[in-house]
């Protein structure tokens, strides 16, 4: 793999679900993730209530992805927030299928993905959140790394026979620009 030039995030198109999910299946071998290896891994790539999706690549090639998701009736992490501000759940996506490719990390890959996609769910006037499995201690490393607030650990029940600790997270808060009334903004 080529290092010779900077990392891009780009949207994902159908024909990078190939790259993708050999990406996907490093992270699985590297990391355990995902820890339920998906029978059709380019289907779970592109399944869910997808907003949408992009590709992170470095020397030419994709070595990382992340989707934006509406909130699902299982998701931990907009109930949580919900809860806490008292905004409705339809006002929220949850970010989705990140991973970075294990030769590919130390570039801030997983920061400019994640940035993606708190960008598009802000211009949608959506707040963003996500669940983490709590074993998955390099992933939630980088979300306290750049600022993404914990909101609390919760079980999900995956199966009837699994059930998984998680740890729920907001995107950071976002400074909003207010336009000032125009006699104010007159001088």
């Amino acid at each position: 793999m080529r290092h010779d030039t900077a990392p891009r995030v780009r949207p994902r198109r159908a024909s990078d679900l190939p790259a993708c999910v050999e990406a996907l299946g490093q992270v699985h071998i590297a990391d355990g993730y995902p820890t339920n290896w998906p029978e059709r891994p380019g289907d779970w790539l592109a399944g869910g209530s997808l907003i949408g999706a992009w590709v992170a690549e470095l020397g030419g090639r994709v070595v990382g992805h992340v989707a934006l998701c509406r909130s699902g009736a299982d998701d931990v992490a907009p109930a949580l927030w919900s809860g806490r501000e008292g905004l409705a759940g339809e006002r929220v996506a949850v970010v989705s299928r990140l991973f970075v490719a294990p030769g590919a990390r130390g570039h801030g890959i997983g920061a400019m993905l994640l940035d993606r996609v708190v960008a598009e769910a802000g211009e949608l006037g959506l707040a963003t959140v996500l669940d983490v499995v709590a074993s998955d201690t390099s992933a939630i490393a980088l979300y306290e790394r750049t600022g993404w607030r914990f909101l609390g650990t919760d079980e999900q029940h995956w199966t009837p026979r699994q059930t998984v600790i998680v740890r729920s997270y907001a995107a950071p808060e976002v400074e909003v620009e207010v336009d000032a009334a125009p006699e104010a903004s007159a001088s």
